[in-house]
């Protein structure tokens, strides 16, 4: 009863005392949505960042990857010799090996003739790497000369693809070469490319005619069953040259992310907007609290007179930092909501809202009040009874 008592009294009085001017409530309340909001918004574009980062490699089909070491991530290659994939079948374990071949191509609008830049994926049809059922379903149509899939989560500047492909018309060209689209697959877009295109190897070759077969992007290997990964990477990484990386699944996935974390601008952007969204709201719930203990000074006085503990009146500031994170929260939350889904609309990528996610932020919104709190505690020590009366 006496801890319901040291709670409950002291958050009375906050709420009392915030619901007592509705004006300065209400600008709190909304400083606090504001760097709720913001901060909701910059997690959801990391999210999605990271999410486009990974939909190529999440998609891949294979136990351990091959990536130049000056790679700094997929969409930016670094080329090796084939015959350094062709080296891992030397170790027992290695069942297949496969190569892949990325490159970035405008693709021609078959309708404005506009042009767009998207990812080209070239690869052997019947390897099997893309974990991808539209892909799989389509090898014989990609066997074909001068075949590709077009992804059709890709952006809607490429054109209404599947209607045009219905009604026949379903050549046009990427990197100026003429090309059929014979099929969809889904992948999404990303922050490196708008769409996406797949095709055979040799196909690869014929839109970029500077490359050669022989000069690989990412090389995938595939272990027989119940083959330890862990141990012929440890192997394969004593047996190949030392410039190329050696990834599992999940540390080629890793690597993706980490780019765009750490490497890219835009990774930085959103962090320091995370930051600055608490910084303004914590500015704006400091002053608020500031300013009601500085006007309430005199009652804090009295309260003293009559024996409350200085304890006191620090629960009492920082259940009304409570109280505004609380409220500040909750319209926050299902403001970002609606923004994710216009959002998404908009970039064509995934802005989920999980739970985790939600409680993240509000505990970042909670710890930026209760900062707010703390620094404005000191101005307690000016309600001295014997200074007031």
């Amino acid at each position: 009863m006496n801890l319901v008592a040291w709670i409950y009294f002291p958050a009375r009085l906050a709420w009392r005392q915030l619901i007592f001017d509705r004006t300065k409530l209400i600008a709190a309340t909304c400083g606090v949505l504001f760097a709720c909001v913001l901060v909701f918004m910059q997690q959801g574009f990391r999210d999605a960042l990271y999410a486009s980062a990974a939909s190529a490699p999440v998609k891949l089909h294979g136990d351990l990857f091959l990536m130049h070491k000056q790679s700094e991530a997929m969409w930016r290659p670094v080329r090796f010799k084939r015959s350094e994939l062709m080296r891992a079948l030397g170790n027992p374990a290695v069942a297949e090996v496969y190569p892949l071949y990325l490159g970035l191509a405008p693709f021609k609008n078959i309708e404005t003739r506009g042009k767009r830049t998207l990812m080209v994926y070239g690869f052997d049809p019947d390897s099997l790497i893309f974990d991808i059922e539209d892909i799989k379903n389509k090898r014989t149509a990609l066997r074909l000369k001068d075949t590709v899939l077009f992804d059709e989560y890709s952006r809607p500047e490429f054109g209404p693809m599947r209607q045009l492909l219905e009604a026949g018309r379903n050549v046009t060209e990427v990197n100026d070469y003429k090309i059929t689209v014979v099929g969809f697959f889904r992948l999404g877009v990303s922050f490196a490319a708008d769409g996406n295109i797949a095709t055979s190897d040799l196909n690869f070759m014929r839109i970029f005619p500077d490359r050669t077969l022989t000069d690989i992007d990412l090389g995938i290997i595939k272990l027989y069953p119940d083959s330890s990964i862990t141990q012929v990477q440890a192997e394969l990484s004593s047996q190949l040259n030392e410039f190329v990386n050696i990834f599992t699944y999940d540390e080629l996935l890793q690597n993706e992310k980490n780019y765009w974390a750490n490497m890219a601008p835009i990774g930085f952007i959103f962090g320091f907007g995370t930051v600055m969204g608490l910084v303004v709201g914590l500015v704006i719930v400091y002053q608020i609290l500031f300013t009601d203990i500085t006007n309430h000074r005199h009652e804090f006085a009295t309260l003293k007179a009559m024996g409350y503990e200085h304890g006191y009146f620090i629960r009492v500031v920082f259940a009304s930092a409570f109280f505004l994170a609380i409220l500040g929260f909750i319209p926050g939350y299902f403001f970002s909501l609606g923004l994710y889904h216009l959002a998404e609309s908009k970039i064509f990528m995934p802005m989920p809202m999980t739970f985790g996610k939600a409680m993240t932020v509000f505990l970042f919104i909670l710890s930026m009040c209760m900062t707010a709190g703390f620094l404005a505690i000191h101005k307690l020590k000016a309600a001295n009874p014997a200074d007031m009366f």
